[in-house]
């Protein structure tokens, strides 16, 4: 690794641990190996809650560090959650060695494999686990839930997806040209200038800032792109879905909800008006809490709820 790297990953590790020293519950740090490296799930909430675990997925570019906001609005209070940085993303994953993440299916693998390691290492007891994810991390979520419907139908209770992107409608081009400066060359005021316009100026917590600053330039891989999930086959699995959009987001189409209505009829589909997509773990933590920790209803609802 350069000297370069090195310093961005030393960068990016200082505001990920000041990240997670403001959470106000004692957290569990635990490395999972998988096929394709070994994954870092950082863990809090009471381990025999009678709720199935819930295991969170963030953003791409993002990590478990950032869900800050929800613990301090109470997510974990009833069940135990489980949240994970993606290998090959900004995080204290390590990929191994010529086992890269490349495709969706290598996705799906990893991510079952880090369930089953769960099992063992963190006792989620082999039960069905509720999955929720934000943006690239909601686009994964859906795909390793479709794959789940032919290997194991069970293994899901409920999918939540929180403003996903890549799901439902692609994105727009605006926001990708915007966007384009930062990936090419990140550098904290650029970093800081695009979260200012994507969330029309809202108030954002300064550790917040400081770890997206940070994992704008962590050395990371290419993310996996693919085709939108197998909508047909979520919705033919016994598994609740929520849908939540950030009303303001500028990164999607506005029939997005529209869209989600039509593919996912039994889903739960709500949005929530003057949020925006990056922030919405953070400015609308007391919501995205409430309906993370919500538990399956086994009833179908469309519309907002």
């Amino acid at each position: 690794m350069s000297r370069t790297a090195t310093s961005r990953t030393a960068a990016f590790r200082s505001a990920y641990d000041q990240a997670l020293a403001q959470w106000s519950v004692p957290v569990e740090a635990v490395d999972v190996p998988t096929p394709y490296g070994v994954t870092r799930v950082n863990s809090w909430g009471p381990a025999d809650a009678a709720a199935p675990p819930l295991v969170l997925l963030p953003g791409g570019g993002a990590s478990s560090a950032g869900w800050g906001a929800c613990v301090a609005a109470g997510l974990g209070r009833d069940r135990r959650v489980h949240a994970v940085d993606l290998v090959g993303e900004p995080g204290l994953s390590v990929p191994a060695p010529g086992r890269a993440v490349r495709r969706v299916g290598d996705l799906a693998a990893w991510l079952d494999a880090l369930l089953d390691g769960l099992d063992g290492l963190a006792g989620l007891g082999g039960g069905p686990v509720t999955l929720a994810g934000h943006s690239y991390g909601a686009w994964i979520a859906a795909h390793a839930a479709a794959h789940a419907a032919a290997r194991s139908p069970g293994r899901f209770d409920r999918l939540v997806l929180l403003d996903p992107t890549r799901v439902f409608a692609g994105l727009r081009p605006g926001y990708v040209l915007r966007a384009l400066p930062m990936l090419v060359r990140p550098t904290p005021a650029r970093v800081r200038a695009f979260l200012a316009w994507e969330t029309g100026g809202a108030a954002l917590d300064p550790a917040w800032t400081r770890l997206q600053e940070a994992a704008a330039a962590f050395p990371a891989v290419r993310p996996v792109t693919g085709p939108r999930p197998d909508l047909a086959r979520l919705g033919g699995l016994p598994v609740e879905v929520e849908v939540l959009f950030a009303g303001r987001a500028r990164c999607h189409d506005p029939g997005r909800a529209a869209a989600a209505r039509r593919a996912l009829p039994g889903a739960r589909v709500g949005v929530l008006p003057g949020v925006s997509h990056h922030a919405l773990p953070l400015t609308a933590a007391a919501e995205v809490a409430r309906r993370l920790a919500a538990p399956v209803s086994r009833r179908s609802a469309s519309g907002p709820s």
